[in-house]
């Protein structure tokens, strides 16, 4: 055993060859639900003929609802069995997704797969995040948590273009599910064989904190996340409502854009704008929350959102689209490190792994909640109800925020 193993120090610089490969391992991550973000949307309408919004977006339902329980396992799961052992776990429920929707003969084997799709994502996106964490220590929190999420969301952007453009060129199915089968074998030999765990950097950072650390029962932590602490209160709502309105603009906007005459190729530039602008900043907010604070960025950028989506809503035309979601990725970049660089900050190392994951249950049940319920109101009132209804939701939330937050940090 070398002495770098037997003694783990905190810092990006002192593990950057791990938090490389974390970060290369949630690229692989994001680009596994970026398949869907184009395509089965417009499978559900072009080749299973769902004549209801509603029922189009069951397969989201699915993936958040599924999701949000994972990763609400996740961070007390982290904590008994080793993060490791959940990535590579997830990895292996990942790898029937993409055929199942891939050559599924019903909708319901897309619904099915999106269930697996949540269980994965639930492990293999919350524990890399919870890796870089445990890695860097409590001064690099935004900016641990940045580079993660610009890694998947970049990936996630990057996909959504291919699978339209291969769409385009070869059909709906099953040519573009192909690189989820890549996606998740690159996922899983990379975690079998050269990721490490991380719980001896917990160790390390509990003996070194200056407060003690309570005896929390899970129980304790999820009232603790949800509505104890002020601003743990108000990072979970903000990050319900942030995807909540990501989830009505994965299944929504493709109708939205199709219903205006976009091929599908359009339509994957439009989808893939949003996420990748949202990762790129990522590399910028993050580092910027740890040195302005989280607050500011959290509700502005909530308000950048609500904006966006107002925009997409009254305009119909591909150019102010196209703006819109570059806005749309700007205000979520803002929004999506520093919620959980906050939820870091208001909690003790002992028991972050799963606030962490109190937080991401709240957080993905928006996916849930957002396609199910965009879809209702724009079966009853049309899909530019849809769009405004949930772009008003986020202004509001990020009004919670400014009134409830108060940007102190006790970790």
């Amino acid at each position: 055993m070398t002495a770098a193993a037997a003694a783990p120090r905190l810092g990006l610089r002192e593990n950057w060859p791990q938090f490389l490969l974390l970060v290369i391992v949630n690229a692989f991550v994001g680009g596994m639900v970026g398949l869907e973000r184009t395509v089965v949307p417009l499978v559900g309408s072009e080749e299973f003929r769902l004549g209801s919004t509603t029922l189009i977006t069951s397969f989201i339902v699915s993936f958040g609802v599924v999701k949000a329980f994972a990763n609400l396992a996740t961070g007390h799961l982290a904590d008994v069995y080793g993060r490791k052992r959940l990535l590579v776990i997830g990895w292996l429920i990942a790898i029937p997704a993409p055929f199942m929707i891939g050559w599924g003969p019903s909708w319901a084997w897309i619904v099915a797969a999106n269930a697996l799709l949540g269980v994965s994502q639930g492990l293999t996106w919350s524990t890399t995040v919870i890796m870089k964490i445990d890695l860097v220590g409590p001064k690099s929190r935004g900016l641990a948590v940045g580079l993660n999420e610009f890694a998947g969301y970049l990936a996630l952007g990057a996909t959504a273009f291919a699978s339209g453009y291969i769409a385009q060129r070869y059909g709906l199915r099953p040519a573009p599910f192909w690189l989820g089968v890549a996606y998740a074998a690159l996922g899983l030999v990379l975690s079998i064989f050269l990721v490490r765990d991380t719980r001896g950097h917990v160790a390390i950072e509990t003996a070194g904190h200056a407060t003690a650390a309570e005896r929390l029962t899970f129980a304790d932590v999820f009232r603790r996340t949800s509505y104890g602490d002020r601003n743990l209160f108000a990072a979970s709502q903000a990050g319900l409502v942030n995807n909540l309105n990501d989830g009505m603009s994965w299944g929504i906007f493709p109708l939205w854009f199709a219903a205006s005459g976009l091929s599908v190729e359009r339509i994957g530039v439009l989808k893939a704008v949003y996420p990748a602008v949202w990762g790129v900043l990522q590399t910028i907010t993050g580092p910027l929350s740890d040195r302005w604070g989280r607050k500011g960025l959290i509700v502005a950028g909530m308000w950048v959102q609500a904006a966006a989506l107002l925009m997409t809503a009254v305009t119909r035309q591909v150019g102010w689209w196209l703006a819109a979601s570059v806005l749309l990725g700007v205000g979520t970049a803002m929004v999506y490190p520093t919620l959980m660089a906050s939820v870091s900050d208001a909690s003790h190392p002992s028991w972050r792994a799963r606030s962490l994951s109190v937080y991401r249950f709240w957080r993905d049940m928006g996916y849930a909640i957002g396609a199910l319920g965009a879809g209702l109101i724009a079966d009853l009132f049309g899909v530019a109800w849809a769009i405004g209804a949930v772009g008003a939701l986020t202004f509001t939330s990020g009004m919670v925020v400014a009134v409830v937050m108060d940007d102190r940090r006790v970790s």
